[in-house]
């Protein structure tokens, strides 16, 4: 079977996690500290904070930033719904705006034309997506969140180690909170990064920094500094309504692991996804990606066709098990039932229709792939 998206454990990460469960902490040890401070390095960001998932992640962002009934925030359609369920969470409202039908991302055009329709402090919030790795340009959307007095949550799950270049000539890294308020990642086992399941937090503002590591932990603290009075050792206050949304210690360790060879697994799917590019530029019943994009961490490879359900079906006959992402958020009957159409998202629609995530990740071999490439050309050109 080839799957879309696999998980790549080595002896290391087993003799890692083995060592974690021997040691006094399962959960709240050492090792959560020493992932966070690992991954802020890698990307590039002040502050990390470990969570339990992605989803765990997003909602905490939504309370640190204190969304509430009142609050308005657009993001993408093709995205994981939790992008969008993090506002609702906190009660607020979502609206969608549509996507570039070159990049596949939140389209800064269509979210200015939506912002401009209304009054400067309607919306209060944008949650763009760095979807299927493909980085977000943060600057311009910082100008654009400044202009209208916008907070930003950057949703950086598929890209670990993607990149923008600034206008400064400089690389700005998917997640390191130059531009973004707060952004956040996911370790689910198809991720670049997998803890089983995880997530995490990035942020270059002290400030919510604090306030997350709060909510994280049912909104206690054990800090003499933090406390209105201290009865002695045992003693702790609630000072938020917080959730349990910590990641174990075993997780982090495995976690820690992981990102050692995260540089080279982003060179293995840059390898994969030219060599698809290549397999692909010359036929005219598939619209590929348009060429490797500098700073493309390659969660995802896409293409798109009109045959693009036969196409899925056939390549499950041959145990060949790619993906759709995403059905656009909007047509999902929760949010049709806060009033979303079909029609209403128009670029995400046609997307939807002729997507299709074909096999990435690093332990993919060159076999293999060739055999998808081969399964692909021979069913199209038929």
């Amino acid at each position: 079977m080839i799957p879309y998206g696999r998980q790549h454990i080595t002896e290391e990460d087993i003799s890692a996690v083995t060592e974690a469960l021997k040691s006094d902490f399962l959960t709240q040890g050492p090792k959560i500290a020493e992932f966070e401070k690992a991954f802020a390095e890698y990307i590039g960001s002040k502050y990390a904070v470990a969570v339990s998932n992605g989803t765990a992640a997003l909602h905490l962002c939504a309370l640190a930033l204190n969304v509430n009934e009142q609050t308005r925030v657009i993001t993408s359609p093709i995205t994981f719904a939790a992008s969008a369920n993090c506002v609702r969470y906190c009660g607020g409202e979502v609206h969608f705006a549509d996507i570039d039908p070159k990049t596949y991302l939140l389209d800064l055009n269509k979210v200015r034309a939506l912002l401009e329709k209304h009054p400067k402090g309607y919306f209060h919030g944008i949650i763009p997506v760095d979807f299927a790795g493909n980085a977000v340009n943060m600057e311009a959307y910082r100008k654009l969140a400044d202009e209208f007095g916008c907070w930003i949550i950057e949703d950086a799950c598929h890209a670990p180690g993607g990149f923008f270049t600034g206008s400064d000539s400089k690389k700005y890294f998917c997640g390191d909170s130059n531009f973004a308020d707060l952004a956040i990642f996911s370790f689910h086992p198809v991720k670049h990064i997998a803890c089983g399941e995880g997530g995490m937090i990035t942020t270059n503002n002290e400030v919510l920094y604090k306030k997350l590591i709060l909510l994280r932990t049912h909104g206690i603290t054990k800090d003499p500094g933090l406390m209105h009075k201290n009865d002695g050792g045992w003693y702790y206050e609630m000072q938020d309504l917080g959730y349990n949304y910590r990641l174990t210690d075993f997780q982090a360790a495995l976690g820690i692991s992981q990102l050692l060879r995260a540089d080279a697994g982003l060179i293995r799917r840059r390898e994969i996804a030219q060599t698809y590019f290549d397999a692909f530029k010359t036929n005219t019943k598939i619209k590929g990606q348009s060429g490797v994009v500098e700073g493309h961490a390659y969660h995802l490879y896409i293409i798109e066709t009109e045959k693009r359900k036969e196409l899925y079906d056939h390549l499950r006959s041959k145990d060949i098990f790619c993906q759709v992402h995403y059905i656009p958020v909007h047509t999902l009957p929760y949010y049709q039932a806060l009033g979303w159409k079909q029609g209403d998202v128009t670029n995400a629609e046609k997307y939807y229709s002729s997507c299709l995530s074909l096999p990435m990740y690093p332990t993919l071999s060159n076999e293999e792939q060739q055999f998808v490439i081969d399964c692909i050309n021979d069913f199209l050109n038929a």
